[in-house]
């Protein structure tokens, strides 16, 4: 049984051969793309479970590539760089990629991304809250919606995950590391930057003012708190 399938984009035939051949060992289906241009047009016939990404491809390159995606899906994108840089992770994670890898990577590890990748259980805990109402915002969780200022807003799915575990955890800060591990798998703990970025993000979608935020809240040196009404 297929546990998904995978667009796999990069202008290198030796890797696009290489991740082919270990995906497909792992029961995944794979479709292979050499351009973010061809990407996009194998992206809107064949509807990927998730698609491996390239940063430096010749024309339009994965950033560009990823923002173009994110438009109009929430598929989850992990992004493969030479490039380690925290900037070169942020400009990623900003473009709307659900994870980044860097070159040379272990095709285990990458294994791992892609399975928290796909994840879509609720990280929430057992007996954890169905809606959310509060001034300038509702949530139904059940239902994947989210309403603010008055407007119908679009979570990916790890922007989602996230809010999810912060209103289960009201009230209480929540450290980088138990968001992380939460929300992307029990592989993650050292990325801050993932939660800065995807804070940021959230807060910009149902904040009324996110420079001055009302919801979710930073504890300095600690983490996060969701402050709930009152």
């Amino acid at each position: 049984m297929s546990l998904g399938k995978v667009l796999v984009v990069d202008d290198d035939p030796q890797i696009r051969r290489v991740m082919k051949a270990t995906l497909v060992g792992h029961n995944y289906e794979v479709i292979a793309a050499r351009t973010g241009e061809e990407a996009l047009e194998k992206f809107s016939v064949e509807i990927p479970s998730l698609v491996l990404l390239d940063m430096n491809m010749p024309g339009m390159g994965g950033l560009e590539t990823c923002r173009a995606l994110r438009s109009g899906s929430d598929i989850p994108v992990i992004i493969i760089s030479v490039r380690n840089t925290e900037k070169d992770k942020v400009a990623a994670l900003d473009a709307g990629a659900d994870d980044y890898v860097t070159k040379p990577f272990g095709m285990e590890e990458l294994l791992a991304r892609i399975r928290a990748a796909l994840r879509r259980s609720p990280s929430g805990p057992e007996g954890g809250p169905h809606t959310f109402t509060a001034p300038g915002l509702e949530i139904d969780f059940e239902a994947r919606r989210v309403r603010a200022q008055g407007k119908d807003v679009r979570l990916t799915p790890k922007e989602f995950e996230l809010l999810r575990y912060l209103v289960a955890h009201a009230g209480k800060p929540v450290p980088h590391r138990e968001l992380l591990q939460s929300v992307w798998g029990p592989d993650y703990g050292d990325e801050p930057e993932y939660l800065r970025v995807f804070v940021n993000q959230v807060r910009k979608k149902i904040e009324a003012d996110p420079a001055k935020p009302k919801y979710i809240l930073t504890e300095p040196w600690i983490g996060y708190r969701f402050a709930g009404p009152g």
